[in-house]
This record gives structure tokens, C-alpha cells and sequence, in this order.
């Protein structure tokens, strides 16, 4: 290797070569069980015939056309197919290369929206702590994860972040998860009247929360106080399923389960599958209305978005969702992982929680189950997870700061919807070695 890739930490990572179904294989011939899709993207594996033969047969004919000039055929399909399943209200799609792009699109696309309907004032975002939206500028400030906003705080826009709908953490002794949820979701409106309702454009939020909490759902009840809130005062509802949507909730998408439906949402990583960057904005006729009555055009754009061999992928991805019946499926093997790792870590001396839906799963690494302590964050604990899973031959994915975005250990799982129980099992197994390696 000549060793000129920028890659992610100084150390030089495995060479992975090839992919077949829920493995991948390096360099020394070495087989990695994909407990995580990578990051909650690979959800029908490495090597599906018809998303490959769609992209080889959208390859032949069309590669790229430029969107200042051209729709295309895969494009529209995909949008149509999307909206056709999408929750209610939403009726247009914006192709994009990604989920931060995606998050980014919402945000100007909320801003956009309120200087076309005169409403100029309309400018903040909050969203919540211990939230993880992307890794551009404008993504990265409506997260709130302390640890990846650090270094870039001063180039941040303000953001203001309320408590995440953490049951684990955050309900109290004698409290329902009821009462819970709706004093979680009150602290919308308390900082929507602290920052006057006139200023306040969108609250931002992952129905279930991802990398940087692990698969944490909100309780029932959560997201329809939001949503009544987010009505009251006129801003906009942005769900961010970049992680948790395609299905990998065991819905197509995953508000659906929470019974409410967004202004706009956020897609990516499951739409592509990891067979090509892309990712979506999608919005409500209202809101796309409000733009083509007024100036007629949304003031944004990349290269890329609208790729009509991504837009073929994510087709073909989609129709093998919605067309195999993996979303029963994803609720089916989703249980049954549920159920091994209850099995395997349900006593586990250092397992304090163990939660997520459908084939998105987490458990929360700590020092003590009583108190729920966290480890000491120098112990580096999710990074032994991690590299002795690797050393165990599976791929999963462990992150801190779950707590505080400083201390707080989880491993996050979100296996391809084609695993076997077969292949929960090795999962659950080799997930159980690595933990006792690196807690020892």
C-alpha cells in the first residue's frame, strides 16, 4: 500500500477486498461478521444481484446529466417511490449524496421557507443534547454531541439544545415513561418561549437516536407532545432518519412508529444500502408550494445531488425493501437479536441497558449496574470493544460519550436485514468475547 490516504486516525486500518451477504473479508482472507452495516448502512448486505445488476444496467445508458439541466429517469422513479410510502403530508424529494448533506438541505430549506412566507424573524434551530445530525458545519451545530463540536465550536452557528427523551438515563424513580416523555417533550416549549416563538424556525430530532447515544427510541407519547408543540407555535418538525429510517426500525420509516409525521425528514445510509452515496430531503407539499409560489426556486445545490446512478441504486434498494417483505422481517430478526443479547448480557456485571427497535440495537457499557455509573472515559473501553470484536472477526460499533458527549460507553448494532439466527447467535457471541477481553 502507498499509504497516502487520509484516513481516520494515524493508525492504517485493514484492507477489506471483497463482501458477500453479512461478511466482509480483508486482505488475509480474514471473514468479519457485519454487525453494524458498517454504520447502519449495509441493511441488504455486500453483494445483492439486483441492486448491482440496476446499477450496471443505469451505468450503460446514463451515468450523469447535471440537474441545472436534466431530470432523469431513476431520479424521478426513486422519488415517486418514496413518496408513495413516505408518512403523511410529504410530497417532494431532494436527492442528495448523503445524510449530512440531507440535514444540511432541511436546515436552509426551513430558513428558506419562512423568508418566502414572510416570516423573516424565523431563524434558530434546536435541537437536543446527545444528538448526532452530520459532520458539515451546519449539521454539526445542530447536533449535540460536546465531543465532535469541540474542536469547530468557534465556525459553529448557535444552536440551543434541550435534554434527549433518555429513558435510561433521565426517568425518575416512581415516574411513568408517560409523564416522563411529556416532561422530556416540554422542554421544547419552555425553549421555544425563551427564545420567542417569532425566532424559532425548526426543532430537529432522530426518532430513534444513533451513533452517539446507541438506538436510543423515545418513549410513547414523545414525538406526538412534539408534534402538538411544534404546531401551537409554528415550527417546523425536522426528523432526521439518515440512521434509524429505510426500514431499519422495522418500519420503512421510523416516525411512523411514533405516530406522527414530520415537516421534512432526512434520509440516507439505508437508501444506498453502501452500493452508492446517497441520501434525501424530503418535504411537504406545503412547504415546497410556499417556494414555487414565491420565488420559485430553492437557493441550493450540489454537483452531485440527483445522481442518476445513486438515484438507480437507491431504486433498487427500495423496491428489495418494500418487495422481499424485509420490513416484517427487520421486526422478526429484530426480536430474536433483542432476546440473545438479553440472554447473553441480561445479567452481565457491566451491561447496564440493552434497547433499540427492530435490527437497531445497542447495549450501555458501565462500571456499575446499581448506580449506573460509567467507566472512567481514560479507560477508553468502546475503543477495546472495538478493535477486540475486529480481532474476533466482527465488525460493530462502539462509541463514547454516551452519556454527557464525554463519559459513557455503548456498542451499537445494526446488522444486515438478510442475518440469519444462525448469524445472531455468532453476533451475540463474539460481541460477548470481545466485551470480557476488554473490560479485562
Amino acid at each position: 500500500m502507498g499509504g497516502h490516504v487520509f484516513g481516520r486516525s494515524s493508525a492504517q486500518p485493514r484492507t477489506a477486498l471483497r463482501g458477500e451477504g453479512c461478511y466482509l473479508y480483508d486482505a488475509d482472507g480474514r471473514a468479519y461478521l457485519d454487525g453494524s452495516g458498517g454504520a447502519a448502512v449495509s441493511c441488504l448486505g455486500h453483494s445483492d444481484p439486483e441492486v448491482r445488476a440496476a446499477m450496471h444496467a443505469q451505468l450503460d445508458t446514463l451515468a450523469f446529466a447535471h440537474t441545472g439541466f436534466f431530470t432523469s429517469e431513476p431520479a424521478e422513479d426513486l422519488a415517486d417511490l418514496l413518496v408513495a410510502n413516505a408518512p403523511a403530508g410529504i410530497d417532494r424529494v431532494y436527492l442528495l449524496s448523503g445524510g449530512s448533506e440531507a440535514v444540511e438541505a432541511s436546515i436552509k430549506l426551513a430558513r428558506q421557507y419562512f423568508l418566502e412566507i414572510g416570516q423573516p424573524g424565523r431563524h434558530r434551530v434546536i435541537a437536543r443534547r446527545q444528538s448526532y445530525h452530520g459532520n458539515t458545519l451546519g449539521a454539526l451545530a445542530a447536533g449535540g454531541n460536546a465531543w465532535r463540536r469541540e474542536k469547530y465550536a468557534p465556525l459553529l452557528v448557535e444552536t440551543s439544545h434541550i435534554a434527549p427523551c433518555y429513558e435510561y438515563r433521565f426517568r425518575e424513580d416512581g415516574e411513568s415513561a408517560e409523564a416522563y416523555g411529556l416532561r422530556a417533550a416540554d422542554e421544547l416549549e419552555a425553549e421555544i418561549e425563551r427564545l420567542g416563538p417569532d425566532s424559532v424556525m425548526a426543532f430537529i430530532a432522530e426518532p430513534v437516536v444513533g451513533a452517539t447515544a446507541g438506538a436510543v427510541p423515545a418513549v410513547e407519547g414523545y414525538f406526538k407532545r412534539i408534534r402538538e408543540i411544534c404546531d401551537r407555535h409554528g415550527v417546523l418538525l425536522i426528523l432526521d432518519e439518515v440512521m434509524c429510517g429505510m426500514g431499519r426500525t422495522g418500519t420503512l420509516f421510523a416516525c411512523e412508529q411514533d405516530g406522527v409525521a414530520p415537516d421534512i425528514v432526512a434520509i440516507a445510509k439505508g437508501l444506498g444500502a453502501g452500493y452508492m452515496p446517497i441520501g434525501a430531503m424530503l418535504c411537504s407539499a406545503a412547504i415546497h408550494d410556499a417556494i414555487a409560489a414565491g420565488s420559485g426556486s430553492f437557493q441550493h445545490g450540489h454537483t452531485y445531488h440527483g445522481h442518476p446512478l445513486a438515484a438507480a441504486a437507491g431504486g433498487a434498494v427500495l423496491r428489495a425493501i418494500l418487495g422481499r417483505d424485509l420490513l416484517p422481517r427487520v421486526r422478526e430478526k429484530g426480536a430474536r437479536l433483542q432476546a440473545a443479547l438479553t440472554e447473553r448480557f441480561g445479567q452481565h456485571a457491566h451491561v447496564g441497558d440493552i434497547r433499540g427497535r427492530g435490527l437497531f440495537r445497542a447495549i450501555e457499557v458501565v462500571e456499575d449496574r446499581a448506580t449506573k455509573e460509567p467507566f472512567d472515559p481514560a479507560r477508553k473501553i468502546n475503543a477495546r470493544i472495538k478493535a477486540a470484536a475486529m480481532d474476533e472477526g466482527l465488525v460493530c460499533y462502539p462509541a463514547g460519550g454516551t452519556v454527557d458527549g464525554r463519559k459513557g460507553d455503548h456498542v451499537l448494532l445494526a446488522p444486515p436485514y438478510i442475518i440469519e439466527d444462525a448469524q445472531i447467535d455468532e453476533l451475540t457471541d463474539k460481541l460477548g468475547r470481545a466485551l470480557d477481553r476488554a473490560l479485562a
